[in-house]
C-alpha cells in the first residue's frame, strides 16, 4: 500500500477516534482503513493502536509515530501549497459553521471573499448546535460561546451582555438596580448561555455578582428572545452585537446601570495544526480585519 496514504489514514484514525469515523472523513471503507493501519504496523513491526470494541487509543510508540508523521504530512502539505501558489490562485472548498446571531455579520465578508477568490467554493452552515468540527469536516467555526479545548482559537472581537427590555416594560415594572432585583421580573432565558440559569454581572470596578433567574420562556434562539424583549415580554440578557442597533434606535433600553455583563469574545476556531491551508488562512485574515470594526459592541 502507498505509504503516504497509510500515514494519512493513521492520522485520521487518531484524530477522529476510530476506524469508522476516519473512513467517513476519507470517504473510504472501514475495511480499507483497517488494511492501511495493518500495513503500517507490519512494516514497522510494532503496534501503533490499542483496539477495543468501543474505541482505539495510541500505544506509547504510536504517540511518538503520530507526532512525527503528522509533522511530515503537514510539511508536505505546506510544500505543495507553496509550490502551487507560485503558479495558481487559492482553490478548493472551505467549510464553515457559525451561530445564527453572528451570521448577518459574515454575509458581506463572505461576498467579499468569494469575489476576491473565485476558485474557492464556500459552504456556510448556520445553527445553534454544538458540532464536532473535526468529525464533521469543518475548516472553521465562528462562535461566541466557550471553545472546545482541542481547538485553536483566535479572538475576533470582545463583547458583553446587556440587560435589556422594551421602554414600556421598564416603565411599568419595578426598577432593576442590582442583580437580586431580577427575582421580581420575568427573565427570558437563552438556553446556551455559558452559566445556565445563573446570570453573572460585574460592577464598573470589576466586582462580580450573580443571581439565579426564572421566567416563562427559554430558547436556544437569541433572535426569538430579542423579539420577545422588544414586544415587552420580559428582561433579556442579550449579546451586545445582537441588540446594538436596537439600543441605538430605541426599540430596547438597558437596565441596572451600575452593572454590566461578563466579557466574552467572538472567536474563530480551527484544528490544532502547524500549517493552515492557504484558503483557511486567507479567510481568517479577512475575519480579523473586518471584525476589528466591531469594537463598538463594547460600549
Amino acid at each position: 500500500m502507498d505509504r503516504l496514504t497509510s500515514l494519512t489514514v493513521f492520522g485520521q484514525v487518531v484524530e477522529c477516534g476510530g476506524f469508522s469515523a476516519a473512513g467517513r472523513r476519507l470517504n473510504m471503507s472501514t475495511t480499507m482503513v483497517a488494511n492501511h493501519i495493518q500495513s503500517l504496523e507490519e512494516r514497522l513491526g510494532v503496534r501503533l493502536l490499542n483496539r477495543t470494541t468501543r474505541k482505539v487509543s495510541l500505544t506509547e510508540t504510536g504517540k511518538f509515530y503520530y507526532n512525527r508523521s503528522s509533522q511530515i504530512l503537514a510539511d508536505l502539505e505546506d510544500a505543495d501549497q507553496f509550490a502551487s501558489s507560485l503558479t495558481s490562485t487559492p482553490r478548493g472548498k472551505l467549510k464553515i459553521y457559525t451561530a445564527t446571531a453572528i451570521a448577518p455579520f459574515l454575509v458581506p465578508l463572505v461576498s467579499e471573499f468569494i469575489e476576491q477568490y473565485p476558485s474557492i467554493s464556500l459552504q456556510l452552515d448556520i445553527g445553534e448546535r454544538m458540532i464536532d468540527m473535526i468529525e464533521e469536516g469543518y475548516d472553521l467555526v465562528i462562535r461566541s460561546t466557550p471553545r472546545d479545548s482541542r481547538l485553536i482559537a483566535r479572538k475576533l472581537t470582545p463583547w458583553r451582555h446587556f440587560l435589556v427590555s422594551s421602554p414600556g416594560y421598564r416603565q411599568s415594572h419595578p426598577p432593576i438596580l442590582r442583580p437580586a432585583d431580577l427575582a421580581d421580573h420575568n427573565c427570558l432565558q437563552y438556553s446556551n448561555y455559558a452559566y445556565g440559569a445563573t446570570w453573572r454581572f460585574e460592577t464598573m470596578t470589576g466586582e462580580q455578582d450573580e443571581v439565579k433567574i426564572d421566567g416563562n420562556f427559554v430558547s436556544n434562539s437569541a433572535q426569538t428572545l430579542r423579539q420577545l424583549a422588544i414586544e415587552g415580554r420580559g428582561i433579556f440578557l442579550a449579546p451586545s452585537f445582537l441588540v446594538f442597533d436596537d439600543l441605538k434606535e430605541g426599540r430596547l433600553v438597558t437596565n441596572m446601570p451600575d452593572y454590566r455583563g461578563i466579557e466574552f469574545s467572538i472567536d474563530v476556531l480551527f484544528p490544532d495544526r502547524n500549517h493552515l491551508p492557504t484558503k483557511v488562512r486567507l479567510f481568517i485574515d479577512l475575519l480579523v480585519e473586518r471584525f476589528a470594526e466591531h469594537r463598538k459592541w463594547m460600549i
